[in-house]
């Protein structure tokens, strides 16, 4: 009869141990039915399943003596036939990506993250880091961001109630966490769409430009009502763009010039511009300064509002259409018909209520260190680190990014 065995090894990793191991098996012709490996810190382990035949006895003796041979441990675990059955017959439930993304990785932060797994019947099937190594001595550069993403495997009741618990805990544990599901769009993202005021940069515009006219706490007190979703975007920016009436073209250069952008900005567009995505910025801010955020990071698509110049002075108004909430969904949905790519394979980021409707429209959206009600609104949050990290929930590690 035959038998089914997982071989378990564990032991200081070294150069050929899995190599070693498997000309074993295949000097035997034995069947390999699912085989695993990882090494922490120079320590293996190694599983094995394996489909032996009646006489079996030859090779596990070989297999044993190799093991002591190469200095690892090695056990030997059985597996009934309906336990394996039931193992193959679970291959198609549903499978997502859980990413913590903190400063730093603590315990405390492990614990809240699976005492959630388990109270929604999700079993975890791999634990990796993507951030780099964290070394000991302080006087060395420690790294600024930390993640470790979880691969977990089961039938949730409530999705919904899952992203609300992580969101929930995040601030007491000092971390965000995204839970995505783990299928073919996820590693094939083609397109991201930023918000710029507040996202890409880390200032709005229209408050700067009117500390220029001196009107800065009207126009700063708007901006902060309609961010927060309690006024209408269109009535806001107009009332907003009226107060700047008179302001010299010429002061926009200088705004411009001390604009802060946001931490990651450029590392996070220069890595996915490296790998052939298409970047866009669909702002209810202005053109003037979009695009020269696209002449500095190569952006490939900028759609704003555009104001309204007379005589080398503002006039308080914008030409065309406003870029409101709406107008961002539906900038988003064309760019992914011109690209010809699947709205699952758009990624959008924003940090106002404004830009709900295309955070939720995209494959993967984000609320970037958003105002509460944006963060409930949206599928994925990040409060703790920089836009860069946006590299860890498409499943990048930090060897691989320049």
């Amino acid at each position: 009869m035959e038998q089914i065995i997982l071989v378990h090894v564990t032991g200081s990793d070294k150069p050929g141990i899995t190599a070693d191991l498997a000309d074993v098996l295949a000097e035997f012709g034995v069947d390999i039915l699912d085989v695993g490996q990882v090494v922490i810190h120079d320590f293996l382990t190694l599983g094995i399943l394996i489909r032996l035949p009646r006489n079996s006895r030859p090779v596990l003796k070989d297999l044993l003596f190799k093991a002591h041979e190469l200095g690892v441990t090695m056990k030997l675990h059985p597996l009934e036939e309906a336990k394996y059955e039931s193992w193959v017959s679970a291959a198609d439930r549903p499978r997502y990506i859980i990413t913590l993304l903190a400063r730093s990785i603590s315990s405390r932060q492990l614990s809240a993250i699976t005492d959630i797994i388990r109270e929604n019947g999700l079993n975890i099937d791999t634990i990796h880091r993507l951030s780099g190594r964290v070394p000991l001595n302080k006087a060395e550069a420690a790294p600024s961001r930390a993640c470790v993403e979880f691969t977990v495997r089961g039938t949730p009741k409530d999705i919904a109630a899952i992203r609300a618990k992580f969101l929930d805990i995040s601030p007491e544990i000092g971390a965000d966490i995204a839970f995505q599901e783990d299928n073919i769009f996820r590693r094939n993202r083609r397109l991201v769409c930023f918000d710029m005021d507040s996202t890409l940069i880390q200032a709005e515009v229209i408050d700067e430009l009117a500390k220029e006219a001196g009107v800065g706490d009207k126009v700063a007190a708007i901006t902060e009502s309609a961010m927060r979703g309690e006024l209408d975007f269109k009535q806001s920016l107009r009332k907003r763009l009226s107060l700047l009436e008179g302001l010299p073209e010429s002061v926009m250069q200088g705004v411009a010039d001390r604009l802060p952008m946001t931490e990651g900005a450029e590392r996070l567009i220069a890595n996915l511009k490296r790998v052939g995505y298409k970047i866009a910025i669909l702002s209810g801010g202005f053109t003037y300064f979009g695009e020269i955020l696209k002449k500095r990071l190569g952006i490939d698509y900028v759609y704003a509002n555009q104001l309204e110049i007379r005589d080398g002075k503002l006039t308080g108004k914008a030409l065309g259409d406003i870029v409101d909430a709406e107008k961002k969904a539906e900038l988003l949905q064309a760019l992914a018909d011109r690209e010809g790519i699947s709205l699952q394979q758009v990624i959008a980021v924003g940090d106002g209520a404004n830009d709900l409707p295309m955070l939720n429209l995209a494959g993967l959206g984000i609320a970037f260190h958003a105002k509460p009600k944006v963060k409930k609104g949206a599928r994925q949050a990040i409060s703790t680190l920089g836009l860069d990290s946006i590299l860890y929930l498409i499943g990048v590690h930090d060897r691989e990014a320049e």
